[in-house]
């Protein structure tokens, strides 16, 4: 959004402003005046607002979801750190896309992350349209049975998961916790990623694609820490301990919270510590309104100790006003290994049940341990997408491409999107492109939808003298499988008669259309990005003559343009840096291009070629060729 837009704010936040003013705070203003008009509209009812754009404060508006990510275990992996900064950054309730935004999961690593999704404060699959359905049953028999146990763990879970954000609201400590906070002294604990902390239990995830939870090790903090499961434990689950000195409410394996009510069986986990004690803390109230405010709910505070091999377990203390309902309690000490022992009672009065002895409880967890491994070796893990084979450059598709030659240095992954994430001008050491791995820099669509087909999936190298692990060349072909039989084939080359400039040529082929659609393919945009890296992006213009003859200036005042008609540029149009005395020249068929689409970012500018939207057969190919050149202005 321009900085010279006006916005007019209430008096008490600095009435009529320019953007630059609001700008860090616009995204959560939005989630304050729409979870404040929620709650004039129903003032019984929590609002539940979801954000993306935030600021220190919006948790008390709005849920956070991470952002567009991918379908790739990059950002599985990242997800994690990711709910774990907010938390420390004061949103408690937060979460990823689980599978990924853009691209298409495979069964393992949509199972895997809805694993331990599941597990996070706010726990939602999405996906972007035109991949492919991202449901837990649309991945097989396997990937559904993992979700399946990944969401009742939650569910399970949700007394104590709702009692972490009681404790939230009232202290604002995290949700899902980094490792370190059960051991702040052992710096060690602050490079784990995969493993995480919900109050005492703890979380050990793996987002390895060849290796599940199991056989991973992990790091545990000083202390005791007790695994267990429900029964559920599987290779692609994460493995769940709990530490010592806790006691742990766990609900009914219900299929939603609707199923659930305050007077329905109620289980205890308990982790003694060294001393033969444990103690845990239960929240729960109506579920929704703001009795809770005025005292209507029910805190309980449960100590378990032993005594002469005597355990018992009681409440402790209560606050609230709030009944306690008439229901069943079941109790499960953690013997280690997996291994617990069971009690039945009441809820509100003591139960007593005796330890058995250590020889019994060696035995036990010997026998559990063994169980545990019998079980996880007769579960088939989810399969994973068999990995293509016999077209030529596939052992190259995760080798990073560089084209080097005249005036150009390029780098290239063929992995996601076959992208060039670097653009370097060798004669002025200048870098064009504004990229990271897996977004931006140059990429192209098969879609007018942002990140349709084409911009994430593995591309192949189809033709290129290519055989170092880094490769040099001055030429290379990348083909990617759209789906629907349909490829998107890109020649990216550095001219060998003008080495000044790269030219891409690039197409949207049917390959193996069906013949119920007259072979012709669905609709299909061939729509080219590339983000450009803006040094002085006050001092940068987007210049060229129209097609109506003429001349125009775009700068970052004028926000998103899109060029249609007359207005396109007429073949050419140059990215213009008056502050380095640089400019990028862009030259394309414009017979080949549809639209033209400026969007200027805070540092960053995407300037966009795209083609006509049509079907496409064998004979009728969508194509863009367009060329790039550095020059003085």
């Amino acid at each position: 959004m321009p900085e010279s837009n006006i916005h007019r704010g209430d008096a008490d936040i600095g009435g009529v402003q320019n953007h630059s003013y609001y700008h860090n705070v616009y995204g959560m203003l939005m989630a304050r005046s729409t979870y404040e008009g929620m709650v004039m509209y129903n003032t019984e009812k929590r609002p539940f607002v979801l954000t993306r754009a935030g600021f220190i404060g919006s948790q008390r508006y709005a849920a956070t979801w991470t952002g567009d990510n991918l379908s790739n275990w990059e950002h599985l992996h990242m997800s994690l750190s990711m709910v774990l900064q907010l938390g420390l950054s004061g949103q408690p309730l937060s979460g990823p896309d689980i599978g990924g935004f853009a691209g298409n999961a495979t069964p393992r690593l949509f199972g895997r992350w809805m694993g331990v999704g599941a597990l996070f404060p706010f726990s939602r699959g999405h996906s972007e349209a035109g991949t492919v359905d991202h449901e837990p049953w649309s991945f097989g028999e396997e990937c559904e049975e993992v979700c399946r146990l990944a969401l009742l763990r939650r569910y399970r879970l949700l007394p104590h998961i709702y009692t972490l954000f009681y404790v939230s609201h009232k202290k604002g400590t995290p949700v899902a916790a980094p490792l370190f906070f059960a051991d702040p002294q052992d710096t060690e604990l602050r490079k784990i990623e995969t493993t995480f902390l919900l109050g005492p239990l703890l979380v050990c995830a793996s987002t390895l694609p060849d290796k599940g939870a199991h056989e991973c090790a992990h790091k545990l903090p000083n202390g005791i820490w007790l695994p267990f499961d429900f029964g559920d434990s599987h290779p692609d689950l994460p493995v769940l301990y709990l530490r010592g000195g806790a006691i742990l409410p766990v609900g009914l394996p219900i299929q939603h919270v609707g199923e659930a009510s305050l007077g329905d069986d109620l289980s205890l986990l308990v982790a003694l510590d060294e001393n033969g004690k444990a103690e845990g803390v239960l929240f729960e109230d109506a579920g929704d309104g703001y009795g809770f405010t005025q005292g209507d709910y029910l805190l309980t505070y449960y100590v378990a100790e032993v005594h002469s091999s005597v355990v018992s377990v009681k409440v402790l203390k209560t606050e609230g006003s709030l009944k306690r309902p008439k229901r069943n309690l079941n109790i499960s000490i953690l013997l280690g290994g997996g291994a617990m022992i069971s009690s039945r009672g009441v809820d509100g009065e003591e139960v007593h049940f005796t330890m058995p002895s250590e020889f019994e409880v060696s035995s036990l967890v010997a026998t559990s341990e063994l169980d545990l491994k019998e079980r996880l070796e007769t579960i088939r893990p989810i399969p994973d997408m068999d990995e293509p084979s016999g077209q030529e450059g596939t052992e190259l598709s995760k080798t990073l491409i560089v084209l080097k030659s005249g005036d150009w240095f390029l780098k290239i992954v063929p992995w996601i999107g076959g992208r060039i994430i670097s653009m370097t001008h060798v004669p002025s050491d200048s870098q064009w492109l504004h990229s990271r791995i897996e977004i931006h820099g140059y990429e192209e669509y098969s879609g007018t939808e942002y990140r349709s087909a084409g911009c994430i999936e593995e591309y192949k190298i189809v033709r290129g003298h290519l055989e170092q692990s880094c490769v040099e060349e001055s030429k290379v072909c990348l083909e990617g499988d759209i789906g629907g039989g349909l490829v998107l084939q890109r020649h990216i080359s550095i001219l060998t008669d003008n080495p000044k400039i790269v030219q891409i040529d690039s197409s949207i082929e049917a390959r193996s259309v069906g013949p119920g659609s007259g072979g012709f393919s669905r609709l299909v945009c061939l729509r080219v990005r590339h983000t450009f890296t803006l040094l002085h992006p006050t001092e940068v213009v987007v210049a060229f003559t129209a097609i109506n003859g003429s001349k125009q200036e775009i700068s970052l005042d004028s926000g998103e343009v899109m060029l249609e008609g007359g207005l396109r540029p007429n073949g050419e149009w140059t990215l213009v840096d008056r502050c380095s005395g640089l400019s990028m020249v862009n030259r394309f068929d414009h017979r080949q291009v549809s639209k033209c689409l400026v969007h200027w970012g805070t540092s960053d500018l995407n300037m966009e070629l795209w083609s006509d939207e049509r079907p496409v057969s064998k004979d009728t190919p969508l194509r863009i060729c367009h060329q790039y050149e550095v020059t003085q202005t």
